[in-house]
């Protein structure tokens, strides 16, 4: 497997609407490779999601997976699309490796139904809630240009890491 380079902001790539992958390349042995090479890149930089344009590759395959308490499945979605969304917002905390060392609060529906089609090529129907939910929009937000960045509705919240995970620690402790 191959680590492949992360494109960062300011890379055209990242604003650029992708291109549907063609059902007819999905079984190709360079397709799968470049899923499997997604999910190592993904998991050596500590992501949870990883769109292909964030690799400079305008298709459409996004890749998620989040271990532990409030997780997610191992997910591969090529030519996804949202066909329902919940009428419940959420305010979360976003950051992006495309978007080094920041954090914003994003806010999105709380749930989403999603179709597309696996890593064979086989239809899926997800109905996804919570941080999974939150994670196929951002994901998703790559395939057609936009970044966490540009679903901020108060740039006040936007921080660097360091001071965001200060503020967290903080608020947090506040709660318990």
């Amino acid at each position: 497997m191959a680590l492949l380079p992360i494109a960062k902001l300011g890379n055209p790539m990242l604003r650029q609407v992708a291109a549907p992958v063609h059902p007819d390349d999905i079984a190709s042995s360079a397709f799968q490779q470049f899923i499997d090479d997604m999910f190592h890149t993904m998991v050596d930089t500590h992501g949870i999601g990883l769109a292909a344009p964030q690799v400079s590759r305008s298709q459409q395959v996004i890749i998620m997976e989040c271990s532990g308490e409030g997780g997610f499945p191992r997910t591969v979605l090529i030519n996804p699309e949202i066909v329902f969304y919940g009428p419940h917002q959420v305010d979360s905390w976003e950051g992006c490796l495309s978007v080094d060392g920041l954090r914003g609060k994003v806010t999105r529906p709380s749930m989403v139904r999603v179709r597309g089609l696996d890593r064979h090529g086989k239809p899926l129907d997800i109905e996804a809630t919570g941080l999974y939910a939150v994670c196929i929009q951002h994901e998703m937000d790559h395939l057609i240009g936009k970044v966490f960045l540009d679903r901020m509705t108060d740039m006040s919240t936007l921080a660097q890491l360091d001071e965001f995970e200060r503020f967290w620690k903080e608020e947090h402790a506040a709660v318990i």
